[in-house]
């Protein structure tokens, strides 16, 4: 069965702020010379006709759906043979070789809970052999108007996960950096196979390990005042098989000469989970003036915060580091900023 007999579209799942990083790490994992692909608030939706394991490669998305649009006026027709049976097929194809992952099957709907969203649950379950449940299922179906044009969209999860849940973190440590923003940090740093790397305040290696998924770099050195945080670091990056050099430091104080990093990289404590507003005061003026000690002249720095404003304060006051880009993030209520810098010549 091809793709193409079933979805009409794709749509790619992604936090509000990283669309454009989405689409970019899209195109060059599935490529798109002659697909279609539009931008919207939280979504990259695409046409597609390759292999769909291919889909769970992306790196930025948080999820991947394939898309049905049923040309039928109300839910309640979607129960009727001809279409039903489109979305059996549809969901067959989802779960496809991975079956056995797959024990569940839950629906994300406005009226989700009326008769006809729950008879259409329980009756899909039955056709599947899935358990039919309230939350979340393994396999998860959304069903709402489409974009543009009439009847309804049925976008049906192709893993029995998220893809944001990642293989290597083993250890889940408080206030851990989501994987798909640290990938799109990294990718934001412009990589090269040549970089020496340093991950300030790098606590269980998000960033670390995504920017080894990124591509190659020449060596990496993490550091964290914490020694539970380092540890939680070790066993992830043992997990990723990434190679770093862990120091158990103050960042304030960094124990390396100037001139030594192409690259930093930083997820600053925000002062909620981890820290407080009172110690960043005094904490992010000295992070940028030693990162900025130990980098070389064009060095990139990208670092995310919370604490946007005190960061915009601190990086209008100083002129080691230039301002390229600032992205902001919509992240389950928080929105943090991801700032681009680059070290002054």
């Amino acid at each position: 069965m091809t793709t193409q007999s079933v979805f009409t579209l794709f749509e790619a799942e992604v936090l509000p702020g990283l669309e454009r990083l989405a689409a970019a790490d899209l195109k060059a994992r599935v490529g798109h010379a002659n697909q279609k692909l539009s931008i919207n608030r939280g979504a990259v939706t695409f046409t597609y006709t390759g292999a769909l394991a291919r889909l769970s490669t992306l790196k930025i998305a948080t999820a991947v759906y394939g898309s049905l649009v049923v040309p039928v006026p109300r839910p309640k027709a979607l129960l009727g043979h001809q279409y039903f049976k489109q979305m059996v097929a549809a969901c067959r194809l989802a779960m496809d070789d991975k079956a056995a992952s797959f024990a569940t099957i839950g629906l994300d709907a406005a009226g989700d809970d009326s008769n006809v969203m729950q008879r259409l649950l329980q009756e899909l379950g039955d056709a599947l052999g899935l358990e039919a449940t309230d939350d979340r299922g393994d396999l998860n179906l959304r069903i709402r108007r489409p974009r543009s044009g009439i009847g309804w969209e049925v976008l049906v999860r192709l893993n029995p996960r998220p893809l944001a849940t990642r293989d290597w973190r083993v250890v889940n440590y408080r206030g851990a950096l989501f994987a798909p923003i640290a990938y799109a940090m990294a990718a934001l740093s412009q990589p090269q196979p040549t970089d020496q790397i340093l991950n300030l305040c790098c606590g269980s290696a998000s960033l670390m390990i995504e920017r080894a998924a990124v591509g190659p770099y020449s060596a990496m050195f993490g550091c964290d005042l914490s020694t539970e945080a380092l540890d939680a670091a070790r066993a992830n990056l043992s997990a990723a098989g990434t190679t770093t050099s862990l120091v158990c430091t103050d960042v304030r104080t960094l124990p390396y000469s100037g001139d030594s990093f192409d690259v930093l990289l930083a997820d600053l404590p925000f002062g909620q989970l981890v820290g407080s507003h009172e110690d960043n005061l005094t904490l992010y003026p000295r992070v940028l003036s030693e990162a900025a000690r130990v980098s070389r002249a064009g060095a990139r720095f990208v670092v995310i915060t919370h604490e946007k404003r005190l960061m915009a304060r601190l990086l209008s006051e100083q002129s080691a580091w230039q301002v390229e880009q600032t992205l902001s993030i919509n992240q389950n209520g928080l929105h943090p900023e991801i700032s681009v810098l680059r070290r002054a010549d």
